[in-house]
């Protein structure tokens, strides 16, 4: 497997580097086995050091981080800085609490004493995507390296330059060879990695598909593992909403990452009352971003992130007009160099439509007209997916209700769905399971031992 890095504004090959030979990966694993027998063993102090000298690095070389991004996948440049920042808040969060959150709890027991207390797995292994290359990463490593574990991670091929980075970063703060370990490695040695005995939990953040088998091949390991696979997020509009301001965070929901977020809006669901208020404004708003080079701060609308990824988009709004959907604006690419598609909003899209069901990973907006909250609701469930979900209203309290009635594992309102350092984010049904970030994210790959201390002459 050829791990490039090709420029998607411009379609340049920049960089090409070989994948692992089966040797080098068996060397890489033998040195993260051997890493974890003494990391494990460091204290949180220790670890604290290393892990707040790397997110003082990531902010000292933002220049340096951010560029490779831009240039790999095509993120605006802008927002490679903010994912930059971001990354290193994750770093510093856990620093500074993991302590805290992995602390010794005391029981209660009826007789004796009781604890449990939390230690490291092992060697685990990740496997990340491409749309967010630093900021998946940090969510991954930062918690589980504060926890005692050590991590490999499998980086999209796409972004090679971001994934040898993020592994440098920890050397040049101070973190032993093997507590954090970049694999280029093929498909087929993924699941040489997965059922290498040495590996104890598995992370995927991908596709529903990936995930099906990611999580098959972990299970037939009996290794735990978490899931994050995308979403269809629904962003409803409620009558009483601030049109202005609600429009301005839809462009926002739809449009953050050129709308390659797992959290990116999706489904616009708007009540009959405002739908075709919004609809004018909102195709408006879109219809002011500007395409051009993503290093140049004046651009609005970047590429998507590799030539196959907007074919890909480009073939899923061709189907679903081909069963019913009617095009708004756009729907097609931007004809000039690159991997550039118009700003597009389908309509009419019926549950018979495949698009219905599916993600798109694009500057693509579903757009639903309701009756009501009701049937907004109704909506918004009707999916595989549950991953987010926003609720705009100026009526907080009647909207923390329609958030109850949401099946997603997060629900904002007024706000779209977004990510920081302190806010559990993970959800449910093919969007996957477990939790990152937060207290809960450094849970996930601890074992919670019972430790139990009872008179020797008690009864069983």
């Amino acid at each position: 497997m050829t791990y490039q890095s090709i420029n998607p504004y411009n379609g340049n090959t920049l960089k090409t580097f070989d994948a692992l030979t089966d040797q080098q990966l068996e060397t890489a694993l033998t040195t993260a086995s051997a890493c974890f027998d003494t990391w494990r063993q460091t204290t949180f102090a220790e670890r604290a050091t290393i892990v707040a000298k790397a997110a003082v690095l990531m902010r000292e070389q933002s220049e340096q981080f951010a560029t490779p991004m831009t240039l790999e996948m095509g993120k605006l440049i802008a927002q490679s800085h903010g994912e930059v920042v971001l990354s290193a808040d994750i770093l510093d969060y856990y620093a500074q609490h993991a302590e805290h959150f992995l602390a010794t709890e005391h029981l209660t027991p009826s007789t004796g004493e009781a604890m449990v207390v939390n230690e490291p797995l092992g060697v685990l292994f990740g496997i990340q995507p491409w749309n967010f290359p630093y900021y998946q990463l940090a969510r991954f490593a930062a918690p589980n390296l504060m926890a005692g574990n050590v991590v490999m991670v499998k980086h999209a091929s796409c972004v090679p330059q971001c994934a040898i980075a993020f592994e440098k970063l920890w050397l040049d703060a101070g973190a032993p060879i093997g507590a954090y370990t970049n694999l280029l490695i093929s498909h087929d040695q993924v699941n040489r990695v997965i059922d290498d005995p040495r590996i104890k939990g598995v992370a995927l953040t991908g596709s529903a598909q990936a995930g099906k088998s990611v999580a098959a091949r972990a299970g037939l390991n009996l290794k735990k593992s978490t899931m994050e696979l995308g979403g269809s997020d629904a962003f409803i509009v409620l009558d009483d909403a601030d049109l202005d301001k609600t429009v301005a965070w839809a462009v926002w929901a739809k449009m953050n990452n050129n709308g390659q977020c797992c959290v990116a809006a999706k489904r616009f669901i708007v009540v009959d009352e405002l739908a075709d208020r919004f609809l004018e404004k909102f195709s408006a708003a879109l219809a002011l971003l500007k395409c051009g080079d993503p290093m140049d701060i004046a651009t609005t609308l970047g590429p998507l992130s590799t030539e196959d990824a907007l074919q890909h988009l480009l073939a899923q709004v061709e189907l679903a007009v081909a069963h019913g959907a009617i095009v708004l604006m756009g729907g097609k690419r931007i004809d000039r160099p690159g991997a550039f598609m118009q700003p597009t909003i389908l309509t009419h899209i019926q549950p018979d439509n495949p698009a219905y069901n599916e993600e798109f990973f694009g500057p693509v907006a579903l757009f639903f007209r309701v009756k009501d909250e009701d049937e907004a609701v109704i909506l918004a469930n009707d999916s595989h997916f549950g991953l987010g979900g926003s609720i705009f209203t100026q009526d907080v309290e009647w909207g923390k209700f329609v958030a109850s009635r949401i099946e997603t594992g997060m629900v904002f309102i007024n706000h779209p769905t977004w990510t920081t350092s302190d806010l559990p984010f993970g959800g449910i049904k093919n969007s996957g399971y477990g939790r990152e970030l937060s207290h809960l994210g450094i849970q996930e790959f601890v074992n919670k031992k019972l430790i139990r201390v009872d008179a020797i002459d008690a009864s069983a």
